[in-house]
């Protein structure tokens, strides 16, 4: 257990760990690539090393140089039947992305497992459009849970109109459709991160957006690549929260990506009234990278709608934080998709800051949020959810006593590192207690 203590400031520079979601793209990409794809800065995390293990477990070549923080992968003699189950452990990224790159390998077959919580997570919403492509994959509740079990198989393309905005069922189709018949088009009910067709365009693959649509064509090689990734921008989301809700703070965080499909907490944080600037922006690998400095601000309630959680699902955890230390109603609708991540994050983060005093409103699909409220002492559980950990953190930062977290220890999932900078930035604010 971990006890954060009460800080007035938030000062300094900092470098976030690598986009995790890029990370994992870039480790799928060059697992179709003959000559590799070669990338700075991955993600340090468990779940994007859940990923590389997974693929090596099919053949892949994978190097890492922890000294340069590199990541070389490639598959020259082509992708080979794993002779275990591929265990995603709980990235739910990786599972999804497996289910549709293994699909579209015809004769090959692999079990995709995780672990309790990702068993317990939706697969249906990705299984259900690779039937349809002809995929065959069966397993618990008709396919909807892992493990699942995959017989892959030359696919058809085709028109996919997905019924729930997810990027990674987006990017599983489009995996599968590199190696179908036909074109394939994705139709999203909304935008969601862009990054899987950045980086194939950035590789040279041919890509057709059109609005809310997206189109890949069958390729019998991708080529290479090399580029560093931009430091992930739901990582940067807590300082970014922590230095806004904090008396005396100014911080700087470093070539972080600022993707428009991934900032809506900037958006929304705008209009609550935060005082920050984009800086130093530039390309990496074909992302938008910058430094996003961030000042102490006066924030103030609003209303997050159900079209902008797309671009702000990861970050809504922080954002009920933020909104604890806004004057007046914030109000967050639409983000039901909370409720299927590594924890239930409605229920979670609505017991959490109960628990410290917040006027906050469990619905069916966000919160109600009353502020601004002057947060109490005491202990938060983080539900082993790694989000829900570094929330509470922040919400630690401006309650008036010391509030413990249980089981932070799953921040490895995403930002093994988060404590340390923690330490750094605020100097005295943190132990480590017996429980």
């Amino acid at each position: 257990m971990i006890e954060i203590n009460p800080t007035s400031r938030i000062n300094g520079e900092i470098h976030v760990p690598g986009d995790k979601s890029i990370s994992h793209r870039a480790a799928f990409l060059g697992a179709l690539t003959r000559d590799g794809v070669e990338v700075s800065n991955f993600s340090p995390g468990q779940d994007c090393a859940s990923t590389l293990a997974c693929l090596e477990a099919m053949g892949c070549a994978v190097e890492q140089d922890k000294a340069l923080n590199t990541v070389k992968i490639k598959a020259p003699a082509g992708l080979k039947e794993p002779k275990d189950v591929l265990d995603a452990k709980n990235s739910g990224t990786t599972a999804r992305l497996l289910l549709g790159l293994l699909s579209g390998i015809p004769n090959l077959f692999a079990v995709v497992t995780g672990d309790e919580s990702l068993k317990r997570r939706p697969m249906g919403r990705v299984v259900k459009p690779l039937v349809a492509m002809g995929a065959k994959i069966d397993g618990r509740e008709f396919g909807e849970r892992l493990p699942l079990a995959v017989r892959g198989r030359k696919l058809s393309g085709g028109v996919h109109a997905l019924q729930v905005a997810s990027a990674q069922v987006k990017t599983a189709i489009l995996l599968a459709g590199l190696g179908a018949q036909g074109a394939t088009t994705v139709i999203e009910p909304s935008p969601t991160r862009d990054h899987t067709e950045i980086m194939l365009e950035y590789l040279g693959v041919p890509v057709l957006k059109d609005g809310l649509k997206v189109t890949v064509y069958p390729t019998s090689s991708i080529p290479g690549g090399s580029w560093r990734i931009p430091g992930d921008f739901s990582a940067a989301a807590f300082w970014i929260v922590a230095a806004a809700i904090t008396a005396e703070s100014e911080l700087r965080i470093k070539e972080v990506n600022v993707n428009p499909t991934r900032t809506g907490l900037l958006k929304v944080l705008e209009r609550m009234g935060l005082d920050h600037a984009i800086e130093d922006e530039t390309l990496s690998g074909g992302e938008r990278t910058a430094t996003v400095a961030v000042r102490s601000s006066r924030l103030k309630g609003t209303t997050v709608s159900p079209e902008e959680v797309p671009s702000l699902i990861d970050e809504l955890p922080v954002l009920a934080v933020a909104a604890t230390q806004a004057e007046g109603i914030t109000e967050i609708r639409g983000a039901r998709e909370l409720r299927v991540k590594e924890s239930d994050r409605i229920h979670a983060m609505a017991i959490n800051l109960k628990a410290l005093g917040a006027q906050i409103q469990e619905t069916d699909d966000g919160w109600i949020i009353k502020g601004r409220t002057a947060l109490l002492g005491g202990r938060a559980k983080s539900f082993g959810d790694h989000r829900v950990a570094m929330a509470m953190a922040v919400a630690g930062l401006v309650a008036t006593g010391p509030v413990c977290i249980e089981d932070e220890e799953c921040v490895s999932i995403s930002y093994p590192g988060f404590f340390d900078d923690l330490t750094e930035l605020t100097q005295t604010c943190l132990k480590e207690v017996s429980s």
